[in-house]
């Protein structure tokens, strides 16, 4: 008997414990999706292939096997290189396959001929094409055993049409094993004594929770570091719920000083790039001493000069930690001053932020919109965001109580995730966690990315509730009045701002492509209702529009968010 490449590769997957599929078919990749789905492989089929390659990714975050994204040739695969570079960047592993033109035809112009092994290789671990259909299973097992292997990222696989047609006998085709787990990096005693000592004669310490810690599944051991310590910790953006936010330890609010005042720093799953302000001064004193804690060794001492650096995985160094801690009968001293002036700073800045949440006047700010929309979203919920303001703002009122459950435009900055974000977590919900919900918050420049994934969502009944926070523009907007004016008695090349989106577009009315209805909202009893109608939804999505003032602006900063170059 024999079967054929697409077969074969469907198999393939099956047998690495793969188990989504995203993507958009056409030629050469059509016979191969629905060979797939043969195997017992779960294929969405996506709207955009960016999209679809942030849905495979965040598969691979939130479950720890990567995601694939299926694409056709040429322009299919060049669509997700964002995607693959964004998977990279943030460490989440991902498997890219992509059709590819005849074998034949290369050389001579084939339709949609294109380097795309070479292409792709910049942007992942591993970059592939099988010599032959018996070949295949080894290069599944590869892909798939580097993406999530060491640091987590992508790999790509290239099938010409041809080879997906070939056919072999099946005696032919080798059962191929299936990798263990990735092996566990245990750190040195020497450099759990030496981050031991650090902390516990630091007058300033700080913990700062990264989203590698999420990935590592760290979150019992280091809630139990952070408690039987009395350590302030600080989470990165997707570090949040590895301790619950609202933890009395989390010392968010009080960010700036926490960075720039902490004497020591133990660094867990995260890195010192421009989202820690790469720990350098002003942003940090000049004498901090930091415990760097990171699987990859090449990460130590980037950027600055680690006091301890330690490669491991972060669960077996935490374990080690505690235990030294506990046997130096270590706790940090509640009334001490750092911790004086960190709850003073959280006290303040909080009452700040509060009371921005109470303006509650027409045209809403973002505060008020995140304040009440976090009274009424459920404290188990997925909460994906991106766009500048909207997902700044948002990640000081949108709280996390679990780990793996934010998702945001990540290391790499890439707008356009969300949409793709949310179908990977409802999926994930659907399938592992029924009854959790997933809130996607969009700004409205970053929904018109990938909007029309609404009808990916409708297709598949899955129950995503958008919020769009819309000021008609990128970072800030403009009111009618002032936008009109602006744009009469001229070339509207020239006069209309580059920041500038149309005024009040009513995004919710897409929900009547499918016979159903947004929301559209000016105010809080507004908002109040359409959340409480959205999360009762079981079978579909909904958009919930919200109109806030175009000049909304995040609370006075003590820094600029980005740390500027000095060149």
């Amino acid at each position: 008997m024999e079967v054929d490449g697409n077969t074969v590769l469907a198999r393939s997957l099956k047998e690495q414990g793969v188990e989504y599929v995203f993507g958009i078919v056409g030629i050469p990749v059509i016979e191969l999706s629905m060979a797939m789905q043969a195997e017992g492989l779960k294929y969405i089929g996506m709207r955009n292939e960016q999209s679809a390659c942030y849905a495979a990714q965040a598969i691979g975050y939130l479950t720890g096997k990567p995601g694939i994204c299926l694409v056709v040739s040429g322009p299919g695969l060049l669509h997700v290189t964002g995607g693959m570079a964004n998977a990279q960047v943030n460490c989440w592993p991902l498997l890219v396959i992509g059709g590819s033109t005849f074998q034949d035809h290369e050389g001579i112009g084939g339709f949609q001929e294109c380097p795309q092994v070479e292409l792709s290789r910049p942007y992942c671990k591993y970059s592939a094409r099988p010599a032959g259909v018996t070949l295949i299973p080894q290069h599944v097992e590869k892909a798939v055993r580097l993406a999530c292997y060491g640091r987590p990222g992508a790999a790509y696989l290239d099938f010409p049409g041809n080879l997906l047609l070939a056919r072999v006998p099946e005696e032919k085709v080798p059962k191929q094993y299936a990798h263990p787990e990735p092996p566990i990096a245990f750190p040195s005693e020497k450099c759990v004594r030496q981050a031991a000592h650090l902390l516990a004669n630091a007058k300033r310490p700080l913990i700062i929770i990264g989203k590698g810690a999420a990935y590592a599944r760290a979150e019992l051991h280091l809630r139990q570091l952070v408690h039987q310590t009395n350590l302030p910790f600080l989470p990165t953006p997707m570090g949040k719920g590895v301790v619950p936010d609202l933890d009395p330890q989390c010392v968010a609010p009080a960010r700036t000083l926490a960075l720039q005042k902490a004497d020591c720093i133990l660094l867990l799953g995260a890195r010192l790039n421009w989202m820690l302000h790469f720990g350098r001064a002003p942003r940090y004193s000049e004498g901090v001493k930091i415990i760097q804690v990171d699987l990859n060794p090449e990460e130590l001492h980037n950027s600055v000069l680690s006091s301890v650096a330690v490669q491991s995985d972060i669960v077996p160094f935490t374990e080690q930690l505690i235990d030294e801690l506990a046997n130096m009968h270590f706790t940090f001293d509640n009334k001490n001053d750092w911790w004086v002036d960190l709850r003073a700073k959280c006290d303040k800045n909080r009452k700040i932020v509060d009371k921005m949440a109470q303006d509650v006047k027409v045209p809403l700010n973002y505060h008020a919109v995140f304040h009440h929309l976090q009274e009424l979203i459920p404290k188990d919920a997925i909460i994906v965001s991106e766009g500048a303001n909207t997902m700044d703002i948002g990640r000081t009122f949108l709280h996390n109580k679990w780990p793996r459950h934010r998702l945001d435009a990540g290391t790499f900055g890439t707008m356009g995730v969300g949409p793709g974000f949310a179908i990977a977590a409802a999926l994930v919900c659907r399938d592992r966690f029924p009854g959790e919900k997933v809130i996607c918050v969009e700004g409205d420049s970053a929904f018109g990315f990938s909007g029309m994934e609404i009808e990916t969502m409708m297709r598949y009944q899955l129950p995503v509730v958008i919020v769009i926070v819309n000021n008609g523009g990128i970072y800030s907007g403009f009111d009618k009045q002032t936008y009109d004016d602006m744009r009469s008695g001229g070339d509207l090349t020239q006069v209309t701002p580059p920041t500038a989106l149309a005024v009040e577009t009513h995004y919710e009315a897409m929900m009547g492509m499918f016979g159903a209805t947004g929301h559209f909202v000016r105010t809080i009893p507004e908002l109040q209702k359409a959340v409480k109608e959205a999360l009762v939804l079981t079978d579909r999505p909904t958009i919930i529009n919200v109109i806030i003032s175009p000049q909304a602006d995040r609370k006075p900063q003590d820094f600029q968010w980005l740390t500027e170059s000095k060149l």
